[in-house]
Formats: C-alpha cells, structure tokens, sequence
C-alpha cells in the first residue's frame, strides 16, 4: 500500500479561530443588545403625571395649614372680642376659596391630560409660587384692615395666580395631542380671561376705593364656585364613545 499523507485521505485540517476572552464578552455584549432592543417596546418619551398631581396636592395642603396657622383665638370669651380677629377671619375665608378653587381646576384640568414634559413640570411650579405667597399677601391685607397698597398687592398675587394658569394651561396643549380632549374642553376660557381682566381693573382702583377691589376678589370667586363641568362632559363624551 502506497504511503498516503493524511492530509490526502481526511482533506487539510481547517484553522481554529480561537478569541480571547475580552473580545467574546464584548461580542456576547453586542448579540444581548441586539436581542434586547429587539424585545424592549419603544418607551413614550414624555413623563407621566401622577408626580405632578401629588406634589401639587401636597404644596397646596400646605398652603391652606400657613393661612389657618395665622389665626389666633382671642383672649375674651364674649362675641365682641372676635371683632379685632374677624378682618383676618374673612380674609382667611377668601384667600381659602381662592386655593380651593385652583385646587379644584387642577384637579379638572388633570385628568383631560395624558403627559407632561419639562415646560410643564415648570409652568406648574411657576403656578405653585404664587399659590404659596398667598398666605403673605391675605395677611398683610388683613391686619391693616383693606390698606390700599395691600389690597393692591392681593389683587396683583391673584392675577400672577391667573396668568400661571393659564401659561400652564397652554404648556398642556403643546404636548397632549387632540384626542385627549383637552383643548375642546378648556375652549376660548372666557371665565380664565373674564378673572385677569377682573384683577387688572381692581388693582389701580385699589388707590381711590379699596372695598371696591375686594369686592372685584370676591365677585370672581363667587363665579369660580360654580362648577365647571366643561372637562367632565368631554371626559364623559370620550368614554361613552370607547364603550361603542
């Protein structure tokens, strides 16, 4: 028998590719990424909401302790000795309307909305500034019995309240799309423009009759306790349309 080379009878033995260890971890790594982004879901790129609600509720809780920590009983027992603690009583009863009521279109204003963004977060802040210096302005306000220069100060801590609404109202719209109904609910908010324009005209008058301010400050919010079902009917007219 003819002596035959191995390499004759098997074929010529392939090369072995032998990888160190670092470079079979990053291809291990590379392979896991591609299987990973495969799997994971494409993430929304907003940031949920229920943060924002609860910092809120709980900025607004305290709020409403400051105001209430400010009322000091008087050392008399008979009803005559409550007069020099009652301006600070309504004005207590104001301001304490007036948060509630922001509270309550927040509230609203919230469950028309799905996502909020960065201009958001802020816009919502800018609005929990000026809630918070409430307590400073109604104080002032009441303690000098409807002074000029405070009822004037009040009137322009309402208005900054009403102009941060409305820019976060308007921050809401740029990043929550249509069929969240939140635009067709808030409308042309003739009741948002109607309390600005209220609170520009009782800040300069403030100077000649301030009891005439307080009641421009009184007359809306009376008009805010009227319940605003203009989000609860859209939320009520999407549902009813999901359920068909």
């Amino acid at each position: 028998m003819p002596n035959v080379a191995p390499a004759a009878l098997f074929g010529s033995p392939q090369p072995r590719r032998y990888f160190g260890g670092q470079q079979r971890l990053t291809l291990e790594i590379q392979a896991y990424q591609q299987s990973s982004s495969v799997r994971r879901p494409a993430q929304d790129s907003h940031v949920t909401k229920g943060r924002v609600e609860a910092f809120s509720d709980g900025v607004i809780a305290i709020i409403i302790t400051i105001m209430v920590l400010e009322l000091h009983p008087p050392e008399g027992t008979s009803l005559a000795d409550l007069q020099p603690v009652l301006p600070k009583m309504l004005g207590y009863v104001l301001s304490f309307l007036y948060v509630g009521i922001y509270w309550n279109n927040h509230h609203h204003l919230m469950q028309a909305v799905r996502h909020v963004r960065g201009g958001v977060l802020w816009a919502n802040m800018h609005l929990l500034f000026w809630l918070s210096v409430i307590p400073f302005t109604s104080a002032w306000m009441s303690e000098h019995h409807a002074a000029a220069v405070p009822t004037a100060l009040y009137g322009f801590n309402l208005l900054m309240c009403g102009v941060a609404y409305t820019i976060l109202v308007r921050a809401l719209l740029k990043v929550n799309p249509p069929e969240t109904g939140l635009a067709e609910a808030i409308g042309k908010d003739w009741k948002g423009w109607a309390s600005v324009a209220g609170y520009s005209i009782a800040i300069p008058v403030a100077f000649l009759n301030q009891w005439i301010s307080i009641a421009i400050y009184v007359g809306v919010a009376l008009v805010w306790l009227v319940p605003d079902a203009r989000i609860e009917r859209v939320l009520a007219k999407q549902h009813t349309h999901e359920s068909r």
